[in-house]
């Protein structure tokens, strides 16, 4: 029962660990914002989309900034 406790709290740990990582990666919301540019530029989305969508992003990115630096 011990050994069952301890594999749940691990993969517990693990998960979150796994999970802050992804919320923390920088390089993504970065790449996303790359993305979005070209999105815009090839005229596949309207400047009022592009604009909603940079917004989350950029604030995004100011969140994580933010956390780490706490």
């Amino acid at each position: 029962m011990l050994l069952l406790l301890k594999g749940i709290y691990l993969l517990g740990k693990k998960l979150h660990e796994m999970a802050m990582e992804e919320l923390l990666d920088e390089d993504k919301v970065r790449a996303d914002l790359k993305e979005l540019y070209l999105l815009l530029e090839s005229g596949k989305i309207s400047e009022e989309e592009f604009e909603l969508r940079e917004e989350k992003l950029v604030e995004r990115l100011e969140e994580i900034e933010l956390y780490k630096n706490k």
